[in-house]
């Protein structure tokens, strides 16, 4: 393709993005990405991976167990570090996830509002915890679609999470060991955990399945481009009507918030307890939002927590957005919402010196208990709730 062409792709992609968006960083995404299996643009050892060097048709994703790390902090699973820098490609991955934050903090000012205000009161870098997107899972359009492009980056694919209720399945990736980003704050610090849930299409009703399964169709190849989708904060589908809109509140608030949303980043969580004031405590900085104006979600209590005592979360609720829908109609929809984490040290660790301490001494993964909570903060019972 010519550049000239790809140029123009660029141009009518980027039409109805924020203005904001950095488009050098997404010119050098769609001149990458489209030729990243083809020519191996990365040039990983195959022997470095087992998880990244997988058939382009379908990659095998399984979770691998969490298991206890030894006294370095390094699981067996190791990325060439030094490849990853030496040829550039972290530097690409970080811009890829600049775009997506950027499209973030465009549509969801209550995020952006919170990140200053923790800033200036704490007065050292913000690290991200974990970054979390939300998926269709049928033909092809769930979790798949956008674990391909972490996987490609040295990412592992840790714990599946399953929520019954919701009808929801969930997998977490571990980011690349040793990449650490020392100094750094937020997209320029430690990469951050990955969590892709997705709906379970198949357990829907045949109105909902019918719904979802038609502008999945109409996207094409769609879920190949799931992370430019997310960076360039696109539809990957067509508007859908109201009616449709309406028909996935009625049976699923996830759905029908992934619906208008696509792949965007759900929400980004800042790792409390990388901190150093007093906001390193969960607890404080609920408070102190609190007492800055903005709700926090209150479903299941305001503090999440995990039934071991070591993982702690909490959330704002969604921001909301005018959409318009395909038949004219306009509504107020749910956008993304901001999380809190801090995770405990690990009980064998307590000892440590607080200056050893390592974000691997610390208490690692998810929590269905906490995370089914949590996805709720896009409900409209939580967004239109009264502050008590």
């Amino acid at each position: 393709m010519s550049l000239t062409m790809l140029k123009m792709r660029l141009s009518s992609s980027t039409s109805s993005m924020p203005t904001t968006i950095h488009k050098n960083n997404l010119f050098l995404f769609l001149t990458s990405s489209s030729t990243l299996r083809q020519t191996q643009l990365l040039s990983f050892p195959r022997s470095s991976f087992t998880v990244h060097c997988m058939s382009t048709q379908k990659r095998n994703i399984s979770p691998v167990a969490s298991t206890p790390q030894n006294v370095s902090g390094k699981s067996s699973f190791q990325c060439d570090v030094d490849l990853f820098r030496v040829n550039g490609s972290e530097s690409f991955f970080r811009s890829v996830l600049a775009s997506m934050e950027t499209v973030y903090l465009n549509r969801n000012p209550t995020a952006k509002a919170i990140l200053e205000l923790v800033h200036s009161a704490d007065e050292e870098r913000i690290c991200y915890d974990h970054f979390a997107f939300r998926t269709f899972g049928v033909d092809g359009y769930g979790i798949d679609s956008l674990a391909s492009f972490f996987l490609d980056f040295g990412y592992t694919p840790r714990d599946e999470l399953r929520f019954p209720a919701k009808k929801l399945r969930a997998l977490w990736f571990s980011p690349p060991e040793n990449v650490i980003g020392e100094g750094g704050s937020r997209i320029g610090g430690p990469l951050p955990r990955i969590f892709i849930s997705e709906l379970l299409v198949d357990q829907m009703s045949p109105q909902t399945q019918e719904i979802i399964r038609k502008y999945i169709e109409v996207s094409g190849s769609g879920n190949r481009h799931a992370a430019l989708a997310s960076a360039l904060g696109s539809l990957t589908w067509e508007k859908p009507l109201n009616s449709e809109f309406q028909q996935l509140v009625r049976e699923s608030e996830y759905a029908a918030w992934t619906l208008v949303n696509g792949y965007a980043l759900n929400h980004v969580t800042i790792s409390t307890h990388q901190l150093k004031s007093n906001l390193r405590s969960i607890k404080n900085l609920n408070q102190f939002i609190k007492e800055n104006g903005f709700k926090l979600n209150s479903e299941g209590g305001v503090l999440k927590v995990s039934p071991d005592g070591l993982l702690l979360q909490s959330s704002t609720v969604a921001d909301s957005t005018s959409f318009t829908f395909s038949d004219g109609a306009t509504e107020s929809v749910p956008c993304s919402y901001i999380e809190f984490a801090e995770r405990l040290i690990l009980p064998q660790y307590n000892n440590l010196p607080e200056e050893e301490v390592k974000e691997y001494h610390r208490r690692d993964g998810f929590e269905v208990g906490n995370a089914d909570k949590i996805f709720e903060s896009t409900y409209k019972e939580q967004l239109t709730r009264e502050v008590a």
